[in-house]
C-alpha cells in the first residue's frame, strides 16, 4: 500500500483502454446498471443474479483493453486477492455462524418476550434497534457483522412486534453505520486515521461532535417514522412461542463485545462467542428449557444406502448423524446455514473489488479525482466539499467501504494538505462518508450482507413463519438509513460553514505503521 503513504503523482495507468481511462469504469458501470435494473426495475433481489452482472461487466471491460489481455486478467486476479475483501468475507462467515446459532437457541423469542414485558411496541422498536445496533457495532468494530447479526436476530423479533420492515432494516443499517464510523477497532477508523497520518485515539475523540449530532437526529427520525409508517401483522403460533430463556444468549454477545473492546481479533472474539452460544444451547436443550438439540447446530444426513450401520444410534455421534433418503443427504444445522448463506455474496464481493482494481489500474479513479482536485477545489470550503463528493463518488463504484476508503485516501490527504486542513478533520470526512454510503447504496456491501441474512430467514427452522414477502428489497431501504444520510449531511454542512474545521497540525503516531 505504498501509494497510500506518499503524495507523489500517480503512475501511468498499467492498463490501456480504447476510449481512454474512462473506459476502465466499464466493469463497475455495467454492474451498477445491472443492479439497478434487476433490483430496482424488476424487483428481483437475487445475489447470484448480481454475480452474473459483475461477471458480464468484467467481460465487457476486457473487450476494450488495448494490448495484452493477460495484463487485464492479472489485474482481475490482483483485485480478487485484496485483503479488504478477505476482511469482509471473514466478518460475514463468522457473524453468520454466530447469529444463526443464537437464533437456533431462541434469542428471537427472548427478544419478543422482552419487548412485550417492557411494552416496546412497533412505534418504539426501530429507534431502540438503532441504539442497540450502534452499541454492538461500536463494541465489536464491524458494521457488516452487526448488520448480519441484527438482521438474523432482531429483525424477525421486530416483525413479530409489528414494526415496519423497511424502517426496521434501515435502523439496523444505521446502527452499523454508527459503529463503523466511531469504533476504535473498526477497519474504516484505522484506515482513515493512518492514511491521514493521524493517531486513532485523537481521531475517534474528534469524531464525537459529528457522529452524536447525526445519531440524535436519527433517533428522533426513527421515533417519528415508527409512529407513522404501517407495520406488519404476524399472528398465530409465531407470536405465541415467546419465552425468556432465549435471552441467556446476551451472555455470548457480551463475550464478543468484551473481547473485541479488549483488543482481541474479531475472529477470536466471535469464535469464543460462538463456543459459548453452542454450550448454552446444549445446556438449554438438556434442561428442556428450549427444544434445542445438537443436530440443530450441526447434522450429517447420511444416505440410507451408506455402509454405516449403527452409526446413527451411537450415543455421541448419533446426536449429529441422521439417516435420510439419498435425495435428502446433506450437511445442515446453524453452523452450515450461517456460513453457506453468504457464499454468493462472497463471490460477488471478490468480483466487485476486482472491477474496482481494473478502474484503479486503468486510470479511471485518477482521472476523475484529479479533475476534482484541479478544477473544483479552489478554496478550503470547496476542497472539503470535494472530499465529501469524492468519497461519495468512489463509494458508488466500490461497494466495500474499506476498499473505497483506501482508493480515495491519497487524494483526501493531498487536497487537505494543500489547504492545511487538520489530519483529524481529513480522517473524519473520509471515514464518515465511506461508512455511511456503504450502507445506503442498494449494491453496498453492508446492505447486501444484511439482505443475505434476511433471505436466510425464509423457511428457516427457527423462523418458519417468515415468508419471502417479508424480505425487504435493498432498493426500498435506502430512504430509511437515517443515520447514514444525516452523517453525510452533517459533513456537508460542516464543510460549508466551517464547523469543526481546524488548521493546527495534528500529532503523528506510530499507528501509521499498522497499514
Amino acid at each position: 500500500m505504498s501509494d497510500i503513504e506518499t503524495d507523489t503523482d500517480p503512475p501511468d495507468p498499467e492498463l490501456k483502454f480504447r476510449g481512454g481511462p474512462a473506459a476502465s469504469a466499464i466493469p463497475v458501470a455495467v454492474f451498477v446498471v445491472w443492479a439497478v435494473v434487476q433490483s430496482g426495475l424488476f424487483g428481483i433481489g437475487d445475489t447470484t443474479g448480481l454475480v452474473v452482472g459483475m461477471l458480464v461487466g468484467l467481460i465487457a471491460g476486457m473487450l476494450f483493453v488495448r494490448g495484452d489481455w493477460k495484463t487485464y486478467a492479472d489485474v482481475v486476479f490482483d483485485g480478487m486477492t485484496e485483503r479488504v475483501a478477505a476482511t469482509a468475507i471473514v466478518a460475514w462467515l463468522w457473524a453468520g455462524m454466530f447469529a444463526q446459532t443464537i437464533q437456533t437457541g431462541g434469542f428471537v423469542d427472548g427478544l419478543v418476550w422482552a419487548a412485550e414485558a417492557l411494552s416496546v411496541g412497533p412505534a418504539l422498536f426501530p429507534a431502540v434497534t438503532f441504539l442497540l445496533a450502534g452499541l454492538l457495532a461500536t463494541g465489536i468494530g464491524t458494521g457488516y457483522g452487526t448488520a448480519i447479526a441484527f438482521t438474523s436476530l432482531v429483525f424477525p423479533a421486530g416483525l413479530l412486534v409489528g414494526a415496519n420492515p423497511a424502517l426496521l432494516f434501515g435502523a439496523i443499517l444505521s446502527g452499523a453505520v454508527f459503529g463503523d464510523n466511531l469504533a476504535p477497532v473498526s477497519d474504516t477508523t484505522i484506515v482513515s486515521a493512518v492514511t491521514q497520518n493521524a493517531d486513532i485515539g485523537g481521531v475517534v475523540a474528534s469524531r464525537f461532535k459529528y457522529a452524536v449530532v447525526a445519531a440524535v437526529l436519527a433517533f428522533v427520525a426513527y421515533l417519528v417514522a415508527g409512529s407513522t409508517l404501517p407495520g406488519v401483522d404476524v399472528t398465530g403460533d409465531a407470536v405465541g412461542g415467546a419465552t425468556v430463556w432465549g435471552l441467556v444468549h446476551l451472555l455470548d454477545i457480551a463475550v464478543v463485545i468484551v473481547l473485541a473492546v479488549g483488543g482481541r481479533h474479531i475472529i477470536e472474539a466471535v469464535s469464543w462467542g460462538l463456543i459459548v452460544a453452542v454450550a448454552l444451547n446444549l445446556a438449554l436443550g438438556a434442561a428442556d428449557a428450549l427444544s434445542v438439540t445438537p443436530a440443530d447446530m450441526l447434522v450429517f444426513r447420511v444416505p440410507e444406502t451408506a455402509p454405516l450401520d449403527g452409526l446413527a444410534s451411537a450415543p455421541v455421534v448419533g446426536a449429529v448423524v441422521e439417516t435420510a433418503p439419498s435425495a435428502d443427504a446433506a450437511v445442515g444445522g446453524s453452523l452450515y446455514v450461517g456460513a453457506s448463506g453468504f457464499f454468493p455474496l462472497i463471490v460477488l464481493t471478490l468480483l466487485i473489488v476486482a472491477g474496482a482494481k481494473v478502474m484503479q489500474r486503468g486510470g479511471g479513479f485518477d482521472a476523475v479525482l484529479t479533475l476534482l482536485l484541479d478544477r473544483v477545489a479552489t478554496t478550503v470550503r470547496r476542497a472539503e466539499l470535494t472530499m465529501v463528493l469524492g468519497t461519495a463518488l468512489v463509494n458508488a463504484m466500490v461497494t466495500i467501504n474499506t476498499a473505497a476508503e483506501i482508493a480515495i485516501a491519497p487524494y483526501v490527504r493531498t487536497l487537505g494538505r494543500r489547504f492545511n486542513v487538520n489530519g483529524y478533520r481529513r480522517a473524519n470526512i473520509l471515514d464518515a462518508n465511506t461508512s455511511a454510503l456503504g450502507y445506503i447504496f442498494p449494491w453496498g456491501g453492508g446492505v447486501l450482507a444484511g439482505y443475505g441474512a434476511m433471505q436466510g430467514l425464509v423457511g428457516a427452522e427457527a423462523t418458519p413463519w417468515f415468508t419471502s414477502a417479508m424480505v425487504v428489497n435493498p432498493v426500498t431501504v435506502w430512504p430509511y438509513v437515517f443515520h447514514g444520510w444525516l452523517l453525510v449531511a452533517v459533513f456537508v454542512v460542516a464543510a460549508w460553514t466551517g464547523y469543526g474545521r481546524e488548521y493546527v497540525a495534528d500529532r503523528r503516531s506510530d499507528e501509521v505503521s499498522r497499514v
